[in-house]
């Protein structure tokens, strides 16, 4: 839960309020200015998505004993991290 949250943090100041330095700079050194704002977008939100699903998690396995919490943990993150890498090619230009 606790990491969650991180991410959530995280992912809102990335997404809201543009702070693009809260990503490695070998991951935006190759955007352009002008594509600042729908990158920091898109990677805020990928973000959320992960942190979301950490949180389900967390709340899912302390109500029930079942593993639906670590699936929707596994489909945020494959859904967060493939957004990411999307994001990545299109306005860096590549992963690195």
């Amino acid at each position: 839960m606790i990491l969650g949250i991180a991410f959530l943090i995280i992912g809102w100041r990335i997404w809201k309020k543009e702070k693009i330095t809260l990503i490695q700079d070998y991951h935006y050194k190759n955007v352009a200015e002008s594509d600042k704002k729908p990158y920091t977008e898109k990677m805020g939100k990928a973000c959320i998505i992960i942190g979301l699903g950490m949180m389900l998690t967390g709340v899912i396995d302390f109500v029930t004993s079942t593993s639906f919490g670590w699936i929707c943990f596994v489909i945020s993150f494959i859904y967060g991290f493939i957004l990411m890498i999307t994001v990545q090619r299109k306005y860096n230009g590549g992963l690195f």
